[in-house]
């Protein structure tokens, strides 16, 4: 099947012939289980589209990423530096206590305060350097520069019940996490229990057994549309057979990434497909910190990263075409950017041509002729056909001289490993979650700078203080179009230096019974309650 234009206006497939209403119960085979039930732990898409259900954020994005009000009904900007936020009438938690000011302020407080983030929510809070309450139903947050996107970032910060947490009456802010009045802050683990991990959300945390399945319950004090089932099951399979095999047998309803080679066998057994392209980039990062790159072999103890024209060489050794078609079956669109164009930021930059032979005389200027041998480090459970795609681009790398191994494990340990730098190279994928390329480059490119939050995705350590420069300035831009122009420039200093190499956009497919529809969602979500019964 071919790719479908650059569908960032997602659509419905329809149903050929409906069956009659579902069950109140909805089961869903995940293709991967959340790493936390903590919101503020782990900024991944696997937990965010789980933890959606429970929690909710000041502002929430629709399935192709357009703001919409969440728990505040209204927002503006009284100044360039201040947003005052105007929260929802009648908005309880899943404990029965109002939703107010001090919940938004703990909330605040918090993220800094999460121990061991593998990819921390800092990148969020940077920026705020004050946050206060107007009575209970209006809170004003300044930040230290202009932030014309606080309030899409604001989508990313679910709210948590500041009494849930055990805060205490009143709770102020402070910058660099020395808030007062937050009690004894509990960490991560403690989320497991429906006590603490407690939103404002549609469906109330009922058990998580890791491994296993996790379990939710309508929430019957839920402020906005109730949603369509009583309870929601969603059952880890990591492995696409069983997954496949769980749909066609009726264990679940509802499946993530069937397999591309699957689609025809799962449209014959009588199941919907629906699909389309997503903004999230497949790409490669390269340690560029120092000379004491991890796993590199023949080199004399040289990090041959650090040179541009090996970096370069690695691109043009990689032949995307042959993946997206080969590999992903049509289900993906070779990159040039970090974001997919005409999204906000992006270039219409064209992808890298596979040039093997550019590519072993660039190695040879670098004084590689003969290459090196290096680890390329991939999740095999995460991204559509991960471990696949490490596998051919270690192939193409050996063809030019790079001698290379995959190193492939789970996501939960991929990602422990990513960020102890444990890999010279390595395969990973970033969704936007604002739209734009400020997410990206913020996260993956930007110096890494834990202080500011800057860069917290960024396992590479790349650095361009040019790059950043301009980057912050755009941060901080208020008129859009000047925002853009700063960050197209931003982008095309990073890709022009190769300090980031993308692969691939994937396109994103789900399987379900044909009583059932989705929006498919350009973030790649899987959101249990927006999955509805199909109707005429």
């Amino acid at each position: 099947m071919n790719v479908r234009p650059a569908l960032l206006i997602a659509s419905l497939v329809a149903a050929t012939s409906l069956t009659p209403a579902m069950a109140a119960d909805l089961s869903i085979g995940l293709k991967s289980e959340p790493t936390s039930m903590d919101p503020q732990f782990h900024n991944l898409a696997t937990n965010a589209q789980v933890l959606e259900n429970i929690f909710e954020g000041l502002t929430k994005q629709d399935a192709v990423q357009r703001l919409q009000p969440g728990l505040a009904s209204k927002w503006e900007a009284s100044d360039d530096t201040t947003w005052r936020f105007t929260l929802r009438d009648g908005v309880k938690f899943q404990n029965g206590s109002p939703l107010t000011a001090r919940d938004v302020i703990y909330t605040l407080c918090r993220v800094p305060l999460v121990q061991n983030s593998p990819s921390p929510f800092t990148i969020y809070t940077g920026a705020i350097s004050d946050v206060t309450a107007e009575g209970d139903d209006v809170v004003v947050v300044k930040t230290a520069s202009a932030n014309p996107l606080l309030p899409t970032d604001m989508a990313s910060l679910p709210i948590v019940s500041a009494d849930a947490l055990g805060a205490e009456k009143t709770v102020t802010y402070k910058p660099d996490g020395k808030c007062k009045g937050m009690g004894d802050v509990p960490q991560s683990p403690a989320f497991n229990s429906p006590d603490i991990a407690v939103g404002t959300g549609p469906y109330k945390l009922d058990s998580f057994v890791r491994g296993s399945k996790l379990v939710l319950t309508k929430f019957d004090g839920y402020w906005g549309e109730a949603p369509a089932w009583d309870t929601v099951t969603m059952r880890p399979i990591s492995s696409a057979g069983p997954r496949v095999a769980a749909l066609l047998s009726g264990d679940v309803d509802m499946i993530e990434s069937p397999p591309i080679q699957d689609i025809p066998r799962i449209e014959g057994a009588g199941f919907k497909i629906i699909d389309a392209l997503s903004n999230r980039i497949i790409y490669l990062h390269l340690y560029q910190q120092d000379e004491k790159a991890p796993s590199i072999t023949g080199t004399n103890g040289k990090n041959p990263l650090l040179d541009k024209r090996v970096r370069e060489a690695i691109s043009l050794s990689i032949n995307r075409k042959a993946i997206v078609d080969r590999i992903m079956g049509g289900y993906a669109k070779a990159a040039g950017e970090l974001l997919p164009p005409p999204m906000f930021g992006t270039n219409g930059r064209e992808p890298d041509g596979y040039d093997p032979e550019k590519a072993k005389q660039l190695l040879a200027e670098a004084g590689y002729p003969d290459g090196f041998g290096i680890t390329l480090g991939t999740p095999n459970d995460r991204y559509i056909n991960d471990e696949k795609v490490a596998q051919a681009i270690a192939q193409m790398l050996t063809r030019i001289g790079i001698k290379t191994k995959v190193d492939a494990v789970t996501a939960s340990q991929f990602f422990s490993r990513r960020n102890k730098l444990e890999f010279p190279i390595y395969l990973a994928g970033w969704g936007a979650s604002t739209g734009e390329m400020s997410s990206p480059l913020k996260s993956l490119v930007a110096t890494y700078d834990k202080e500011t939050g800057m860069g917290p995705t960024n396992a590479g350590r790349y650095s361009n203080p040019a790059m950043d420069k301009i980057l912050t300035e755009a941060m901080s831009t208020i008129d859009d179009t000047k925002r853009e122009d700063l960050l197209k420039k931003a982008e095309q200093m990073v890709l022009d230096d190769y300090g980031i190499i993308p692969l691939h956009y994937e396109q994103t497919v789900w399987a379900m019974k044909k009583g059932l529809s989705y929006e498919p969602r350009v973030d790649q979500y899987t959101i249990a309650a927006e999955v509805k019964p199909a109707s005429e």
